[in-house]
């Protein structure tokens, strides 16, 4: 059962506006897919992160392509979690040399997620079932609309609502008037028992964090995520925490076992999420989750991407039980819109489909206007 071939494919599909956060623009909606087949004919798919920065879609395919997968055609495909510690072994000088452990990070994470999706296939599983080993595991996973405003985000959320949705979250980390204003809109639009997150990106300096939440914890947030830099010092973080009522969630620009664990240990964050497509794929953030519900915490994945990051980000969450919540990008994406459609979402609740695997085929003929050539 070893690994026979490894594609890639960069997409960019155009939208009419641009999805905007305080830490920047998305002018289209780039993905970068991988499948990876192997002798017994037997594949499985995975999703690299590339938002940002908005030229690096073609660079982190061209890494899978020339730097991943010649180190993996011929080896064994059964084993993921080893694969990905190996890889990431492998890697990490080349990483340190070239200043980029986050994008080769990236790679990896998708070979992982193509790995467990193979598995599953092979098992006959779907990917949740493989992954569980709890009994409150099942195929219910509870999604929350995401990626709201600046422009709008009540008018986005009342459309949301009547998708079926039923938590939200919105972009803050501009002028304090501005956030203040629509989180007051949000509130009257959805009514005092919705569940509403509100997410800075990484917008403020520590000695402004406080004020700002502050102003907004009237309107009651579920959660305020990453008010401050990822690479904040630990103790800013958790002055930051005893300050506020509001609890805080992070995860997504954490990477590595380590800084997980300093980060759950120290005790600032109330929800955990790591990206499936950002560092870790299954076998890392699977690790981070089990680790962060040990300790009393709540998995959230993290997810603003395609289908294919969208379907695995769905099964991990699916694998630990029902709590939590998963991430579901509101704005227009054809490459998560046409590669995982979210049908028959009730109450918030969405039912995983049976079928082997992640569920998720992309129709690679149907997306071929979006495929951007590599040289």
């Amino acid at each position: 059962m070893t690994i026979a071939n490894i594609e890639c494919w960069v997409f960019r599909a155009p939208i009419e506006r641009p999805v905007t956060a305080a830490v920047g623009s998305m002018t289209n909606r780039p993905a970068v897919f991988v499948r990876i087949s192997a002798a017994d004919g037997a594949w499985g798919w995975g999703e690299v992160f590339c938002n940002f920065p908005t030229v690096g879609a073609e660079h982190r395919a061209r890494i899978v392509r020339e730097i991943v997968a010649p180190l993996l055609l011929g080896t064994s495909s059964d084993q993921p979690a080893d694969t990905w510690r190996h890889l990431t072994q492998r890697l990490r000088r080349m990483a340190l040399q070239a200043g980029e452990p986050g994008p080769l990070a990236q790679a990896i994470a998708a070979i992982d997620q193509a790995l467990w999706d193979m598995q599953a296939r092979r098992a006959g599983l779907p990917l949740w079932r493989l992954l569980a080993d709890t009994p409150q595991a099942s195929n219910r996973v509870r999604l929350y609309a995401s990626g709201l405003g600046p422009e709008q985000p009540a008018e986005f959320a009342l459309a949301k609502q009547a998708q079926g949705y039923t938590a939200f979250k919105f972009k803050v980390g501009f002028e304090p008037d501005k956030d203040i204003a629509d989180f007051e809109a949000m509130r009257a639009a959805l009514g005092p028992e919705a569940q509403i997150m509100i997410d800075a990106n990484q917008a403020w300096e520590p000695d402004t964090a406080a004020r700002r939440i502050a102003a907004l914890a009237r309107y009651e947030p579920f959660w305020i995520e990453e008010p401050l830099a990822a690479d904040e010092p630990l103790d800013v973080w958790r002055r930051l925490a005893d300050s506020t009522p509001v609890p805080l969630a992070a995860g997504e620009n954490i990477r590595g076992h380590a800084d997980f664990e300093a980060a759950i240990r120290n005790g600032h964050l109330r929800f955990v999420q790591p990206d499936v497509a950002k560092w870790g794929g299954i076998s890392g953030c699977l690790a981070v989750a089990r680790r962060a519900e040990h300790a009393g915490l709540t998995f959230c994945p993290h997810w603003l991407g395609g289908g294919i990051g969208l379907a695995a980000s769905m099964h991990l969450r699916a694998a630990l039980g029902p709590a939590g919540m998963v991430e579901v990008d509101a704005n227009p994406n054809p490459l998560r819109e046409q590669v995982y459609p979210l049908n028959n979402l009730k109450d918030g609740w969405f039912h995983l489909p049976d079928t082997p695997g992640m569920s998720v085929e992309p129709n690679l003929a149907a997306l071929a206007r979006y495929r951007v050539a590599l040289a």
